[in-house]
This record gives C-alpha cells, structure tokens and sequence, in this order.
C-alpha cells in the first residue's frame, strides 16, 4: 500500500507542486481545499472549509503525513478585515486539523506546519536562524500567533516540523512573475532604500525540504526554508535586471513605492519596504544541499522559461 499524505489548503502553487513530486515517488496525496475539482493531475482532491470538522476528517485515519498550507494569501493590503481573516484563517485551520487528529485511532506520523520568515519581524539588521526571537509587526504576529496555535495541539504520536518560508522563487506564481513584468517593462529599479533583506528560495529546493521534512524522522522543531545566501532588495532587483537582460534604471523612492503597490499591484507596501535576511541554518547542519544556492543561478533557470 502506497504511503498517503493529507495536504490541507494544498491547492495553491506550492501545494500541487510537492503534490506532483510526492506522487512521482509513488504517494496517494489527498488535497483538502475549499473548492475541490472532479480531474486533477496532482491528487484526489476533499471538501474542506478550513473551520470545522467534516467528512474531510476520515482522511487522516492511517495516513502517512500531514502537511498544511491553509491561511488566506498575504499578497493584498492589509486592511483591518485583510489582516483579521489573514490571521483567523491560519490559527481555525490548525485548530480543526488538531481536533480531527486527536480523534484518529492512527494519526499521522508526522505533521508538517508552514510558517514564514515573516516570524523575525520585517526590519533588523544581521542574519536570522532559528533561534533568533520573533520579531514586532504584523506579519511577525500572524506567524507567532500561527505556530504557537500548532504548539498547543495535543500530538503524542505525530512528529512536528514547523517549515518557515522565505520568499518562493517560481515561474507560474508569487512574486517573481510580478517582478518580472516590472523588470520587462524597465521598471525594476531598487525600491525604497534597498537595504532590506530578502530571504528567499526556488521553489524546486522548498519542495524538497518538504519531502525531506516528511520522510526524515531526525526533522523535528522549526527550520528556515531559504536560500543560504540572503540578498538585499537592490541585490535583488539588480540580479532580475541581468537575468532579464535589462539596463540600470533609477530607485524608486517609498512614496512611489507606496502608491504602485497599493493602486498597481494590490498589495501592501511593508511586503516589498520589509525584509529581513535569515539563513537555514538548521537545513545546513543536516547537510541539507541546496540546487540553487545562489540568486543568480535561480533567476537564471526562472528566465530561461
């Protein structure tokens, strides 16, 4: 009998794609998702409303692994509403995924929580690891608030790994195709004081740290899922410049900065202000090697595409 994995909010674009590779390694992979398809390539797919309990919960009875993506997307403005259902859509979905797992008379083996970078706060200087104190702000709250829900659920047979993201790199979604478009349209200059760290990863490498959380028992506690060397923002959009083939084009200051994110791209501002540079450090002590460690090598293989 193949091993199944359960992904709740497993629908996004990190979600089908550790889908697709756990099933290329021979998984039964169950989605949960609020609005499920009939055909998918990457999974049978579960109704599931992210709150409550359900006929989704049978699901985990046996199940190898469970790993939950589930949490409202962060790319918008932060609105009072915004950041209420940002934040009550991490904590319910840990909290009934917790009820439903306590009732199984076979949990799963392993639970894999993602958190974010977002965790160390949005300004600072000097690397984060993982045992660096959370920072101040709302994203930094959002991740607290996030894990310590997880550290409250009653697991006395599943092992936890907590995977903080940093920014995913990928063709098909999140911030690199909107970057991208900037760069094209010789838009892709540093953006306020270009001081702030990005603390990112292709997402080839971020799937794999997924399968190696799920199928390593010595993976336990939280880990840093990002490139081992962290770039500032005019790092950053120099490299998008070179891969792109794109000349030097002046910094925009905040205001601007401010003003495109809210009116043009419908997201927030302290998302691309922010930063913070953090290291995998937990990742490197288990010999953990990256594919691509290096920003240049990854926005190279994007742009080829």
């Amino acid at each position: 009998m193949s091993p199944k994995a359960i992904l709740a909010g497993g629908s996004g674009l990190l979600g089908r794609a550790l889908a697709r590779k756990l099933i290329e390694l021979g998984w039964e992979v169950v989605i949960l998702t609020r609005s499920p398809q009939e055909i998918d390539t990457t999974g049978r797919e579960v109704l599931w409303n992210g709150e409550t309990g359900g006929a989704w919960t049978a699901e985990l009875e046996g199940a190898t692994a469970l790993v939950n993506f589930a949490g409202r997307s962060i790319n918008c403005v932060f609105t009072l509403d915004n950041c209420r259902e940002i934040l009550d859509s991490r904590v319910k979905a840990v909290r009934a995924l917790g009820k439903a797992v306590a009732k199984c008379k076979k949990p799963p083996a392993v639970w894999v929580q993602c958190s974010a970078t977002g965790y160390y706060g949005t300004h600072g200087l000097g690397l984060c690891d993982e045992e660096t104190f959370g920072g101040q702000g709302f994203l930094a709250e959002v991740c607290f608030q996030w894990e310590e829900a997880f550290n409250l659920v009653e697991l006395t047979a599943t092992r936890r790994v907590v995977l903080r993201l940093g920014v995913v790199l990928d063709l098909k979604g999140g911030v690199y195709p909107s970057l991208a478009r900037l760069t094209k349209r010789f838009l892709g200059g540093t953006a306020g004081s270009g001081q702030q760290g990005i603390s990112w990863v292709h997402s080839w490498d971020a799937v794999e740290v997924f399968v190696r959380a799920i199928e390593r028992p010595e993976m336990t506690g939280s880990y840093n899922v990002c490139a081992p060397e962290p770039v500032t923002n005019a790092d950053f959009m120099r490299a998008m410049r070179h891969s792109l083939i794109r000349p030097w084009v002046p910094p925009a200051p905040a205001f601007v900065v401010r003003w495109v994110a809210r009116e043009w791209m419908q997201t927030d501002p302290q998302l691309v202000l922010g930063g913070r540079s953090c290291t995998p450090a937990r990742l490197l002590e288990l010999g953990f090697s990256f594919k691509f460690p290096e920003l240049a090598g990854a926005l190279s293989d994007l742009a080829k595409w």
